[in-house]
Parts: C-alpha cells; structure tokens; sequence
C-alpha cells in the first residue's frame, strides 16, 4: 500500500507540472548557472539532469556560467592575489588571462561533456564566438573601502555594448543546448573581457527575448532582513523596493548584479526573473513546475 501511494504522490507531481509544461513548451529560458551548484558533484550531475530534461519536454534551455571561484583557485596557484570592488572581480591582464582559460577552457568544456555525457547535445560558446558578446571596457569606479572613497580601475572587465542572439537561435533550432561562458570582445582592441556572468545572463535573456531568466546562486534567495538568522524571504521582489533595499544596504555586494540584471531583463521583455537557491537538489524543476515555487521572483 505504501509503494502504491509513493507511485500515485509521483503521477500527481507529474500532473501538476502538466499546465507549466504546456505553457512554457517552445519558449527560451535563460539560466545562469555558478555558486556550489558549480562545486558540488552531485548538484553539478542535478542541475545538468534538470536542463536536459527542459529540452526534451520541449523547453530550450540556454546556459550562462562564470566560474569566480576556480579563477580564484588558479589565481591562488599563480600567485596572483584575487581583488574585488563592488561584487566585480579587478581583472589585470595575468588574471584575464587565467580566467579566459578557466571559464573558455576548463569549466566550459566540463559542462559541455557532463550535459552530453548524460544524453544532452551542448555546445560551448564564448563572447568570440560570431561576436556573441560585444563590450567594452567598465571605466574606473569610486568604491568606499573602510570608510574612505577611493577610485578602483577593473581592469578588463566589460559590460556588453550588443548581443548578436543568431548563433544561439541557430543551435536552439537545432536542438542543441548552448552553454555561454562570461567572456566578452572589445572591437576596438580584439582584447577579451571578463563580464559578470549575472550580466551577461540578462542582457542574453533580453536579446532573445526569454521567458524566464533563472539565477542560480548560493542563498534562499532575498530576504527582507539579511542581517537576521532565518529572516524572512521575500518571495516577490518590485522594482522600486529592490531600489530601496540596494540604497540602504540590504542588497549588497554580489547580490546587487543579480538583481540589476534581473531588473534590465525585465524592463526588455522578459517575463519573468527568478533568483533561487542553486544548493537544493533539482531546484530548477522545483522554480519552474510546482505552483508553490522557491527562492524570489523579480519583477516589474
């Protein structure tokens, strides 16, 4: 009886997730992809399980990864000290060169395989690639640091000036799963930059006119108090409050790009913006196909 009553619990999930399948068959989702979900082997095996299963039920995943903490990791190896302003890494040429090989080379291709290796068809992309991500250089920024306000050069570090989607809309139609790293070309140098993988998830997302933007990350999602152990989360985020929470400090750090990206992708046609909890297994289907949901919904 109890076996029969774990099979009928199975076929009422199924039948829940009956109407989002049917609302979001043929549409894009963009999801960036990081934090321990990148870590963690059997999240890593998850969250690549779940995007297969989007693309065989009809949805076309598309994905964006960064890869902060292996380039830290490399950096370490090289000796060279990693340094941050305002949540965005400070990227002199020794570090762009690290983190174009780890986030091209090493984590791309890793991800590549572990979707194929599962019964996916994915293809590795960067910013070269077609022009996908033009940008240019981020000019330098006055950051407080320790009660003083100082001026900080990032170095090459870009924001995308243009996205050209026809790459991602050729391999989509071909039924294959794009996976983008973070790269970016200036134009006017042929030099590579390192861009905010938050970023580049909403300006891909806007550029092909998404449905959902996914951001997975390493929290819950936006609580109302972060300061408070077991605050509570604010399951739908507005525009004009999350401009609050950003000026009085509740957003923060590396949370202020995930939400501004969320907000661009808005205000350019995207539908819906999720900021979720990339530890919890299969928390993708979790977001996509239960009415309840996890995590904070950005919207308008």
């Amino acid at each position: 009886m109890v076996a029969m009553d774990n099979l009928i619990a199975k076929a009422e999930v199924l039948v829940e997730s009956l109407p989002y399948i049917r609302q979001f068959a043929g549409k894009t989702f963009v999801i960036k992809y990081g934090g321990q979900a990148m870590v963690d082997e059997t999240l890593k095996e998850k969250v690549m399980v779940d995007v297969i299963l989007l693309k065989y039920i009809g949805i076309n995943p598309v994905l964006i990864h960064g890869g902060g903490k292996e380039i830290s990791e490399w950096s370490g190896k090289l000796g060279i000290e990693p340094s941050f302003a305002q949540g965005l890494r400070v990227t002199d040429a020794e570090t762009m060169e690290v983190a174009e090989m780890v986030l091209s080379g090493k984590v791309n291709r890793e991800i590549v395989s572990l979707i194929n290796y599962h019964g996916g068809k994915a293809i590795g992309l960067n910013g070269r690639d077609a022009n996908l991500l033009v940008a240019r250089r981020l000019p330098p920024r006055s950051v407080v640091s320790e009660g003083r306000e100082e001026t900080v050069d990032l170095g090459y570090v870009g924001e995308v000036t243009s996205v050209n989607p026809e790459i991602i809309n050729s391999l989509i139609h071909q039924d294959y799963i794009p996976v983008v790293s973070s790269i970016g070309i200036d134009p006017d140098t042929g030099k590579a930059l390192n861009i905010n993988a938050d970023s580049v998830a909403g300006d891909l997302a806007s550029a092909l006119q998404a449905e959902k933007m996914i951001l997975l990350t390493d929290v819950e999602g936006i609580k109302a108090d972060p300061d408070s152990d077991g605050g509570e989360l604010v399951s739908t985020l507005d525009n004009k409050t999350a401009q609050d929470m950003i000026n009085d400090g509740r957003i923060s750090q590396g949370m202020i790009p995930k939400v501004e990206s969320c907000l661009q992708a808005l205000e350019n046609n995207v539908s819906r913006t999720h900021i979720i909890d990339g530890r919890v297994k299969h928390s993708l289907l979790l977001e996509i196909f239960t009415n309840k949901g996890i995590g904070t919904m950005v919207v308008q």
